[in-house]
C-alpha cells in the first residue's frame, strides 16, 4: 500500500491554541483525509515543542514538567475537539525523542559537522532564534516587533555553510521541494547570500535536552525540535516503522519558519546521511478583521469557540475557501457568517434540499434510472489541486459543480416536466442531480467530513468505512443505483442571522 507521511510544525505551548495554530493543523487534516480516500496508508503527525525557554517562562513559579503536561493535554484535547485525525501527537519531552536527539547529534558530530566556538550576536526571544541584521526591519524582528538582545556565549555550532552548494543543487534539481515559488526564491536568496554556521546549543539555559557528552549545554530548541519528524516515526526505536515512513511526503509550516525547515533541516539530514522530505509547503499569515492577531490587542480567536458556535465543518470551509492556501488572508466572523448564508445555506444546502424534495415528490424518494451527467473535467482538476496543495482551488471546483447543478434545476424546471408528464426527461434530470450530489459529497469529504456523511445518509448510502474500496469508483458516473431509497432528513445549513 502506498504511504503518505504529513506533518505540522510542533507548537510552543506557552498559551492556548489560536486560530492560526488550528489553520495549519486543519490543512494537514484535509490532506490526510484526502490521501486516505485514495487508499493510501497515512501517518499524520502533530504535537508540542516543550523544550523552549518560552514554556519555562510561562510556567513561572510552577514545576515546569507539571505545567507542560497540563498544557500538552489541553492542546491535544483541542485538536481532538476540532476533529483532527492525527495518528501521532508527539511531545518533545518523550524519552524516544530525547534518545533520537542524542543519536542524531552523535551521528552529525561523527561527521565533523559540530564544533565548539564563541557566539556573539543578536537573538530574538520571540522566535527563539539567532538573527542577522539583514533580517531586521527598523532594528526590530519583523514578526515580534521587538529589538533582539545581543548575547555572547560559548556554544556548539553546526557547519551549515558546508552544505551551501549541496543545498543549492538540491533545490535546483527538485523544483517542488519548497512551495510556493515565492518561498523557494526566498530560501535560495538566504542560502546564497546570508546563511552562516548556526549555534546549536545554549550555555545559559537549564531546561531542554543536554548536549551529549557536555551537560553544561542544552541543545538549541530548533535543532532539537526539527528532529521530531524522525523521532515520531521510530528513528531510534523502530527501524521497520522508520523505513516505512521516512522521508516525509509533506511538511506544512508557516512562512516565518521556512529557513529552519528549508535550509537548516535539509542540511542536518544531509549530514546525518538521511533522505530529505519530498515537499515543504509554507502557508501565509492572516489578520483578524484587518489587524495583526495579538494578545495585547485582545483579538485572538479561539478555534474551539468558533467551532462550537458554527460547527467544525463551517470553520474548515471558511478558512480554506476564504484564504488561498500559501498566501496571506484575513479572518472575519462577519464574513464567516456571510459565507455560511450564501455558500452553505443558499447554494449547497438549498441544492440538496431541492433535489431530495423533488425526488420525494416525483419518484416517491426512489433513485430513477441511470442517465448521463455533466462532470467532465471536475475530478482531474480536483485531484491536481490537492496534489499541489491548492486547497481553496479544490473547493472552487466543488462549488462550480454546486452552482452548475442549481442552474441545471432552473434550466430543466422539473416541476414543469412533471406537469407536462415528461416522465423520461424528469427522471433523467433527477438522476443527474442525485448522482452529482454523490460526487459532491465525496469531494467535500476531506474538507467537511460531517456534512459529507450527512449527504451520504440522505442519499441512502452508508458512510464509507474503507476508503480504499469505496473511493475507487467514487468518480465513476452512475454508481448511484436505480431503485435506491433516499432518506431526506433535516436541512444541512439553516440560515443564520
Amino acid at each position: 500500500m502506498k504511504t503518505f507521511y504529513i506533518t505540522t510544525p510542533i507548537y510552543y505551548i506557552n498559551g492556548k491554541p489560536s486560530i492560526g495554530h488550528a489553520y495549519t493543523a486543519i490543512a494537514a487534516d484535509i490532506l490526510a483525509r484526502y490521501h486516505r480516500m485514495l487508499g493510501e496508508e497515512v501517518m499524520f503527525q502533530t504535537g508540542t515543542d516543550e523544550n523552549s525557554q518560552k514554556n519555562v517562562e510561562a510556567a513561572k513559579e510552577r514545576d515546569v514538567k507539571e505545567y507542560l503536561d497540563e498544557m500538552a493535554a489541553l492542546w491535544e484535547r483541542t485538536f481532538d475537539s476540532l476533529g483532527l485525525t492525527h495518528n501521532r501527537f508527539i511531545r518533545t519531552t518523550e524519552v524516544a525523542h530525547y534518545n533520537s536527539v542524542e543519536k542524531f547529534w552523535k551521528t552529525v558530530e561523527s561527521k565533523g559537522d559540530i564544533y565548539l566556538g564563541s557566539y556573539e550576536g543578536l537573538y530574538c526571544q520571540g522566535c527563539e532564534a539567532f538573527v542577522n541584521e539583514s533580517d531586521l526591519v527598523d532594528d526590530q524582528c519583523p514578526h515580534h516587533k521587538k529589538v533582539p538582545k545581543t548575547i555572547k556565549e560559548n556554544n556548539y555550532f553546526f557547519r551549515l555553510t558546508k552544505y551551501r552548494d549541496d543545498l543549492l543543487a538540491y533545490i535546483d534539481e527538485h523544483p517542488d521541494f519548497i512551495q510556493p515559488e515565492a518561498r523557494r526564491n526566498e530560501v535560495l536568496s538566504y542560502v546564497r547570500n546570508f546563511m552562516t554556521d548556526i549555534s546549536i546549543s545554549r550555555e545559559t539555559m537549564n531546561w531542554g535536552i543536554p548536549v551529549p557528552g557536555d551537560e553544561k549545554h542544552r541543545v538549541y530548541v530548533w535543532f532539537d525540535a526539527l528532529i521530531n519528524y524522525l523521532s515520531g516515526v521510530g528513528y531510534v526505536d523502530d527501524t521497520t516503522a522508520f523505513e516505512k515512513w521516512w522521508p516525509a511526503n509533506l511538511h506544512l509550516v508557516g512562512k516565518d519558519i521556512i529557513k529552519f525547515h528549508c535550509a537548516l533541516w535539509p542540511a542536518m539530514l544531509m549530514s546525518a546521511g538521511l533522505p530529505l522530505p519530498k515537499n515543504v509547503f509554507a502557508h501565509g499569515f492572516f489578520t483578524i478583521d484587518g489587524q495583526k492577531m495579538s494578545k495585547s490587542l485582545g483579538n485572538t480567536v479561539d478555534p474551539v469557540e468558533m467551532a462550537e458556535k458554527y460547527g467544525n465543518d463551517v470553520l474548515r470551509y471558511f478558512l480554506f475557501r476564504e484564504i488561498p492556501f500559501g498566501g496571506d488572508g484575513d479572518f472575519s466572523e462577519a464574513r464567516l457568517v456571510g459565507r455560511y448564508n450564501t455558500d452553505l445555506a443558499n447554494e449547497l444546502g438549498n441544492l440538496v434540499n431541492r433535489v431530495l424534495t423533488m425526488t420525494e415528490k416525483y419518484t416517491n424518494g426512489t433513485v430513477p434510472e441511470v442517465a448521463d451527467g455533466f462532470l467532465a473535467g471536475a475530478w482531474p482538476s480536483y485531484h491536481l489541486a490537492l496534489e499541489e496543495n491548492r486547497l481553496s482551488d479544490a473547493l472552487d471546483i466543488v462549488w462550480g459543480l454546486i452552482r452548475q447543478a442549481n442552474q441545471f434545476i432552473d434550466q430543466q424546471q422539473p416541476w414543469q416536466l412533471a406537469k407536462l408528464e415528461e416522465k423520461k426527461m424528469l427522471n433523467d434530470t433527477l438522476y443527474v442531480l442525485l448522482e452529482t450530489l454523490r460526487h459532491i459529497a465525496w469531494m467535500l469529504y476531506p474538507f467537511m467530513p460531517t456534512t459529507a456523511e450527512k449527504m451520504f445518509v440522505q442519499l441512502g448510502l452508508e458512510t464509507p468505512k474503507e476508503f480504499s474500496q469505496s473511493f475507487e469508483s467514487a468518480w465513476v458516473w452512475g454508481e448511484l443505483k436505480s431503485g435506491h431509497k433516499l432518506a431526506k432528513g433535516e436541512p444541512l445549513f439553516p440560515r443564520k442571522e
